[in-house]
């Protein structure tokens, strides 16, 4: 059952007056009472009803969505959600564009940002490459007065006005102690796939990832870049699965990992102790399930693509964002624990040793 007020209420033990200004940011609330009921937001997992908050409003939002084009399953994800969002618009009082662009593309990203500032819509947000001439098209659309949201990747703090997705460093150490615990004592050798290094996501992942597998004396191999390109990512994958029995763990940072999961299913004979992936879609459920992916760290796009909205709206009305309702959070999905499919109303029934 989603939480409401009164659960905010209940938690924090404040009135829902309390509860009402601070997620209304009204001033009347002592500093100690709001962080007591921010808390409780973030702690029972509360995302605010948008089409009842904005009901009493009559400005109209202009949204521009600014997301990588190609078949990567997350983003089509993200792009499914960004369409919900706007079969909601004459409701939440908003009004969504949407643009693609080719991924990992920064020339085409910083035309689609100044194409923006010349728009004025109300706010953008965009899926970031991180690049100097995308960072000099952001910094112009801040000059120009219109939040900039990154979403799922990032840019540095100085061009954008938030960033909505989850703490990528928190995640590849996550991933790091995983792997830890799945290939076991020893020193291991152990792959990493990325779409590309020019994303921040990517690169601060691998961050996290080398921090928490250095401490137990690994090996991370050089990072194969696929450019999200599932043949590229089997073929590169497969090529080194071929050359080397000695690869103790592959970690997936993000896109490809169709091409990943065909590269295993390649290599019947062999298969590293843990292999742990990015994003939860019907691809990695499957090779959860038949025991190809040992995990998959997943971030919640809906509540991305809500939260970019919300702080929009935040940033346009020049009010703060209540961070515990935007904070992303991580989840790990293995075989045993996996959420039903969409349209599934009970787990599905498998003999025990069922891959």
């Amino acid at each position: 059952m989603r939480p409401t007020v009164h659960d905010i209420a209940a938690a924090a033990g404040v009135s829902l007056a309390t509860v009402d200004r601070v997620l209304n940011r009204r001033p009347g609330v002592k500093a100690a009472t709001r962080a007591r009921v921010e808390a409780a937001i973030s702690d029972i997992g509360y995302e605010r009803d948008m089409a009842a908050a904005n009901l009493a409003k009559g400005r109209v939002y202009s949204f521009l969505f600014i997301l990588p084009s190609g078949d990567n399953s997350f983003m089509r994800g993200l792009e499914a959600r960004v369409r919900e969002a706007m079969q909601r618009a004459a409701v939440d009082r908003v009004a969504i564009s949407l643009v693609t662009v080719p991924p990992f593309d920064p020339a085409a990203l910083a035309e689609a940002l100044d194409a923006a500032e010349q728009a004025r819509p109300a706010g953008v947000a965009v899926v970031a490459v991180d690049a100097p001439e995308v960072e000099a098209a952001a910094l112009r659309l801040k000059d120009a007065g219109v939040p900039l949201v990154t979403l799922v990747s990032d840019l540095p703090a100085h061009c954008r006005s938030h960033f909505a997705g989850i703490d990528n460093i928190a995640a590849g150490r996550t991933a790091g102690g995983l792997m830890r615990r799945f290939i076991g004592p020893g020193r291991g050798r152990v792959a990493v796939l990325a779409g590309s290094m020019r994303v921040i996501d990517h690169r601060e992942r691998l961050e996290g990832f080398r921090a928490a597998m250095g401490e137990a004396g690994h090996e991370i191999l050089p990072v194969l870049e696929a450019q999200d390109d599932p043949a590229e990512a089997e073929r590169l994958v497969g090529a080194l699965l071929s050359q080397s029995r000695e690869i103790s763990g592959i970690y997936s940072l993000g896109a490809g990992n169709r091409g990943l999961i065909a590269a295993l299913r390649g290599q019947p004979s062999f298969r590293p102790r843990a292999v742990i992936a990015h994003e939860l879609t019907a691809h990695t459920r499957l090779a959860l399930e038949a025991g190809l992916i040992d995990a998959v760290l997943n971030q919640d796009a809906g509540h991305e693509v809500r939260s970019a909205i919300r702080v929009l709206k935040a940033r346009a009305d020049g009010v703060a964002v209540i961070e515990a309702q935007e904070r992303i959070r991580i989840d790990i999905f293995l075989k045993d624990n996996l959420p039903f499919a969409e349209g599934e109303a009970e787990a599905p029934a498998r003999s025990p040793d069922a891959a």
